[in-house]
């Protein structure tokens, strides 16, 4: 599967006649770069976009995670809702600085200290064949890695990890012996050299690090094709990463990279010394450049059609050497066809009436084409779907559109498109993926591919296109979706966790959703040990697609504290499953689908609280707000208009949402009124920032310094500093219990200095590392309170930990003016 059948959230364009040029230089180059780090947006773009265009090297990106454990700054979504979304923003920057992107199995399972630590959550060794078949498959001359082996403790284990194990990777892939099992689809391969690509700030981190000792590499230079130095292009791509928050600014002029030798081939000034890239690495490909050479210098941008027979003629001569016998013919091909059709401006399609279909439907669809450009003969043989085909066998007239009715018959056991890494549950560390061929695309391969076959000057190939639902949106304009394979029904709980700090019962309601006509069946619902719902058997009869219906359950909790979970069986004629439905939208990505079982967690804790209306300042995005209406708080969300002193008098308790001081430019300038709110008697709980990028360095009453302290083991201990503080006692009596069962992690850039009026409460650390007591600070301001915490309740509340909730609620009474 070519990158150019991945999803794109608007219309795919047709290259322009300096694109095509720029495409008929790569052409002549037959170079591969393997780029390794460890998430999205570890990637240097300014070297994937000069390597990529400037050299015409196939520069692929290898991501050995999807960004699962990071945090989300334009949304609430985490865990593998974030990786699907950091994956779609991968796909989105290459798309802009021209490189491929690939990932392995690895879990992200958050921020890890130390590579041991990382080595022990995912499993080495099949990472490590995920690296060797990257290289197996891709081939690349020369592999670079973002991350030094040796700089253990000094960054993310994940960091020195990627570069540990693609060091391993360079030495095993082209051993036969190493990973037998994957040489069913790929052959052995050893690169020629593997360098370690630092950057400004390892510089800075490791004053030993001396630039002189490193090879230099100007990256800056101007592309007059393209109209952009690749300082600009690196900076367009790395936007991309917008729930990452960095938004680039453009870079121009020289730009300098630095890398050291770390195995391979020895070189004296060019990471690519002695590397042969033209087409005589392969037997008997001078003809091939020749014929391609000569069709770039008498490339005409006014009539890019004229060179048609030549690169015809090209394609003839590779087509002569046995299939998949050379990496490089199979790779040329593609580039070929694709430079071929954007020559004479054809442009085909693919689409749906609608944006889904169910296993066991039909659908008729419509396949469209038309030929743009000039007066060289292309003929259209057929245009084929799964089995059927369309015999044409005519020659196309320029600038006469042609449509192809098509129709698409699924089985009933057509697999949903869910994303394959997500098929079957996976581990800490590790995703699960049952087909070997799978691993590291990017995503699932097109599910109904259409074809369409040409022949042009003798040439004969195929280009494939995805099915797609097309809509023009008032604002964005054209939109595209790929059509999705979804279940016939799904049903979805408004909330992943249900809270109960009482014996009373509550009333949900589930939405149930056709995604087929006429469909009839019956919910069942399972709960835990003690717990009630009623009723447990629910049926639905929906008619049309699309449609929904809204019922209610009763929840009875049981009298003691319990956890467990709610599941929800889906029951059609002979199906028997378990899905709900969500979808991800954003502008920058395509939409995004998923499947997730029907189920919620079941948490009936014992919890007293104080208070009830509290004022949430939105920061970059979490779900503590619905977590605390479980639990009968009113939360009011407070723009910036509503922070006033009068306003917040409503609240007994404010509290800052994750990053406020970061994602927030006018927190500067509300913070003296959020002061003054304390001041006067008022509660303001702080949650975590970064001390990058802070809006403002007066976080609180009285000086407090964040720092990068964190603790990354969820499970690492937590001692109470202050036994007999309110806030450990009232109205929840704190124990070491209520830090169990937290996940991902404890906390995260906990001051490591604060004025003395500041109390810390707990301490934690992770193994083997000093105490950090800055994690919960608590000081009193005129007549009111002030809490920094770093501790991570964004991703404990929402999950349902019940210590968290425990711990979190005292935050809220404390000395809250509305306690009574």
């Amino acid at each position: 599967m070519t990158q150019s059948l991945y999803a794109q959230p608007g219309p795919r364009l047709l290259k322009n006649s300096a694109e095509i040029k720029l495409a008929l230089k790569k052409l002549q180059t037959l170079g591969s770069v393997l780029y390794i780090a460890a998430h999205p947006d570890d990637e240097n773009t300014r070297l994937i976009a000069y390597l990529a265009n400037e050299k015409g090297f196939e520069t692929r990106y290898l991501s050995l995670t999807r960004g699962d454990g990071g945090q989300n700054l334009i949304g609430k979504e985490v865990r593998e809702e974030l990786g699907i979304i950091r994956t779609q923003e991968l796909l989105a920057a290459r798309r802009k600085d021209g490189g491929q992107q690939a990932f392995s199995r690895a879990n992200d399972f958050g921020y890890s200290k130390h590579p041991n630590e990382t080595l022990n959550i995912w499993d080495k060794q099949k990472v490590l064949a995920d690296i060797v078949w990257a290289i197996r498959q891709y081939r690349p001359d020369v592999i670079i890695t973002r991350f030094s082996p040796n700089s253990a403790g000094k960054t993310h284990g994940h960091h020195t990890t990627s570069a540990i194990l693609a060091l391993e990777a360079f030495h095993a892939a082209g051993n036969k012996l190493n990973f037998p099992e994957q040489l069913e689809y790929v052959e052995p391969w050893q690169p020629k050299r593997i360098f370690w690509n630092a950057s400004w700030w390892s510089f800075q981190r490791d004053a030993s690090l001396k630039k002189d000792n490193f090879l230099k590499l100007d990256v800056g230079q101007f592309n007059p094709l393209l109209g952009k130095s690749y300082g600009e292009m690196a900076a367009i791509s790395r936007t991309m990463h917008k729930s990452q928050g960095f938004g680039s600014g453009m870079a121009r002029g020289q730009e300098m990279e630095y890398f050291q030798h770390l195995a391979g081939t020895s070189v004296m000034k060019d990471l690519f010394e002695g590397i042969d890239f033209s087409w005589e690495r392969i037997p008997e490909g001078k003809a091939v450049g020749d014929k391609l050479q000569t069709a770039f210098e008498q490339f005409d941008v006014e009539q890019p059609h004229r060179i048609l027979p030549l690169l015809a003629k090209a394609y003839q001569l590779l087509e002569k050497y046995p299939k998949a016998q050379n990496f490089w013919v199979k790779t040329k091909k593609q580039e070929l066809e694709d430079v071929m059709l954007a020559c004479a401006g054809i442009w085909c399609e693919a689409n749906a009436p609608v944006y889904s279909i169910s296993p066991g439907d039909s659908l008729k669809l419509e396949a469209e084409l038309v030929k743009q450009l000039g007066d060289t003969p292309v003929k259209l043989l057929k245009v084929q779907l799964g089995k059927k085909e369309i015999r044409i066998d005519s020659t196309l007239t320029t600038n006469r559109e042609y449509k192809f009715p098509l129709a698409i018959k699924t089985s009933g056991h057509t697999a949903i498109t869910q994303p394959y890494w997500l098929q079957e549950a996976s581990s800490n560390g590790m995703f699960k993926v049952a087909d070997p061929r799978m691993v590291g695309l990017p995503e699932n391969p097109v599910p109904f591919p259409v074809t369409f076959t040409f022949q042009i000057q003798g040439a004969t190939f195929q280009k494939t296109a995805p099915v797609n639902y097309k809509w023009v949106d008032p604002v964005d304009g054209e939109r595209l979706r790929p059509l999705e394979i979804r279940p016939s029904v799904t049903v979805n709980l408004p909330q992943p966790v249900y809270l109960f700090s009482a014996e009373k019962s509550k009333k949900i309601k589930l939405l149930v959703k056709a995604h087929t006509a006429q469909v009839q069946g019956n919910l069942s619902l399972s709960v835990p040990p003690g717990w009630k719902a009623q009723p447990a058997t629910i049926a639905f009869d929906l008619k049309e697609k699309f449609e929904e219906k809204t019922v209610e359950v009763e929840l009875f909790p049981p009298a003691t504290q319990s956890e467990g979970t709610l599941s929800i069986s889906i029951h059609t004629g002979k199906e028997h499953y378990s899905y709900s439905l969500k979808s991800i939208e954003y502008a920058h990505i395509p939409v995004q689908t998923l499947f997730p079982p029907a189920e919620a967690k079941l948490v009936r804790i014992n919890l007293q609280s104080r208070g009830k209306r509290i004022g949430y300042i939105p920061g970059a995005g979490d779900a503590i707000p619905e977590a605390l209406r479980e639990i009968g708080y009113q939360v009011d969300a407070l723009t910036n208009g509503d922070i006033t002193l009068e306003n917040l008098k409503k609240y007994g308790t404010v509290i800052t949402g994750v990053r406020a001081y970061n994602t927030n430019s006018r927190m500067k300038f509300i913070q003296e009124t959020l002061m003054n709110y304390v001041h006067q008697g008022g509660n303001l709980i702080v949650q975590y920032n970064t001390s990058h990028r802070l809006v403002t360095d007066e976080l609180g009453p009285y000086p407090l310094k964040l720092s990068r302290d964190r603790v990354t083991v969820e499970e690492s201990p937590v001692k109470i500093l202050t036994p007999e503080h309110e806030i450990l006692n009232s109205p929840n009596k704190i124990t070491a219990k209520d830090f169990e069962g937290w996940v991902q992690e404890r906390g995260l850039y906990f001051p490591n200095k604060w004025d003395e009026h500041y109390i810390p409460i707990l301490s934690s650390h992770d193994p083997g590392e000093s105490p950090k007591p800055g994690g919960l600070l608590v000081t009193h301001y005129g007549k009111g309170s002030y809490i920094y915490t770093g501790y991570s309740w964004f991703r404990q509340l929402p999950a349902g930990v019940p210590g968290a909730f425990r711990l979190f609620v005292n935050l809220i009474s404390y000395r809250n003016p509305q306690a009574n």
